[in-house]
């Protein structure tokens, strides 16, 4: 990414900042998985807070386990029967989600808030045509007959560029490509055009040049519909590419967030540190990736103090018997982190170009 694009970056996050209220403001929310007879608890999601504007892209990071998929189906309150919602706001367009009634909520899913899942196929029924599955929000949502929901599915599948849209709406998942698959759930997920729509590692199954063109056509979207979108990956080097916000899970908690530039450039957390030094760059010739030591820890048995000390390269005794609070290192940047705190001497973060990933 050049300087440019980094620079774009920046001035789209302070325009969206100024243009008033959130669309979406996660306050202190905790969501745990509790066993039948109730003497396990996961804490899988664990005081998050979060704020995202209209046409902002916020991006969720993290190792496997860390919350981020939980953190998702939390803001859709579409949980397991297992999962409760503890504690917590979720602040959509100033409506707490967390107080409203599932009839309520069935209202927003799909309408004003939509997900793309990481498979394509745990979407998509085998049994209907595409054309019945695209235009099925239209019906429940608009009350739109089969007709006219059958010709805004040949629209929609048009607009995420799948070809021969007309007989495409005819047949079934199994005869589509793993791109064309992924494409049609973007359709499913914008026909009733949300306000909000989360991506929960939607390019993990295409290759690299149906990824490509799969980011492109996601950031067309949001500039054509004024979307926020919330984009969870394993890959930095999307992050980079899409959006301009980013929140850092490990162990069930947001423990760094802020502007991608300024978290790539400066991270504030040994975790991101870490995560960012694990990265191949083109730049180098040669060089010995950065493995992260150890485990995350058992959600269901959290050690005392921070979460990542014991894999911590810079961890300090405070950090073994305390738990940090959210420090602010920057303007709008935040980290949970004693190494954040003012006045903590401590050596200097490497920095990470955000064009080299």
């Amino acid at each position: 990414m050049s300087s440019s694009t980094r620079n774009s970056v920046n001035s789209d996050t302070m325009t969206s900042h100024s243009q008033g209220a959130p669309l979406l403001e996660l306050r202190n929310l905790s969501t745990h998985y509790v066993s039948a007879a109730g003497t396990r608890v996961v804490r899988a999601v664990e005081d998050v807070s979060l704020t995202l504007h209209a046409r902002e892209t916020l991006g969720i990071v993290g190792e496997s386990g860390s919350g981020k998929s939980t953190l998702a189906l939390t803001m859709l309150r579409v949980l397991p029967p297992a999962a409760q919602i503890v504690s917590g706001q979720m602040l959509f367009e100033g409506e707490d989600l967390v107080q409203k009634s599932e009839e309520d909520m069935r209202k927003v899913r799909g309408k004003r808030i939509a997900m793309i899942l990481q498979d394509p196929m745990a979407s998509l029924n085998p049994l209907f045509t595409i054309g019945d599955q695209v235009g099925e929000p239209l019906r429940e949502h608009e009350g739109a007959s089969r007709k006219t929901a059958w010709e805004k599915a040949i629209q929609l599948l048009k607009s995420v560029r799948i070809p021969s849209s007309e007989t495409r709406v005819t047949q079934y998942p199994h005869e589509m490509s793993g791109g064309m698959r992924q494409r049609i759930v973007g359709a499913i997920a914008i026909s009733c055009e949300p306000r909000l729509l989360i991506a929960d590692e939607p390019t993990t199954s295409l290759d690299l040049t149906i990824q490509a063109q799969y980011l492109n056509l996601l950031r067309d979207l949001q500039q054509e519909h004024g979307l926020g979108l919330i984009f969870i990956t394993h890959n930095l080097g999307i992050v980079a590419k899409m959006c301009n916000l980013l929140a850092v899970m490990y162990a069930g908690k947001v423990v760094e967030s802020g502007p991608v530039s300024r978290v790539f450039n400066t991270p504030a957390h040994p975790y991101t540190e870490a995560l960012l030094s694990s990265i191949p760059r083109m730049t180098e010739q040669r060089q010995r990736l950065t493995a992260i030591d150890g485990q995350p820890p058992d959600l269901s048995n959290l050690p005392r103090g921070c979460a990542f000390a014991a894999r911590c390269p810079r961890v300090f005794a405070r950090c073994m018997v305390e738990e940090p609070p959210i420090f602010t290192p920057s303007p709008g940047q935040t980290a949970r982190c004693w190494l954040a705190a003012p006045n903590t001497a401590h050596a200097s973060s490497p920095q990470v170009s955000v064009g080299a990933l």
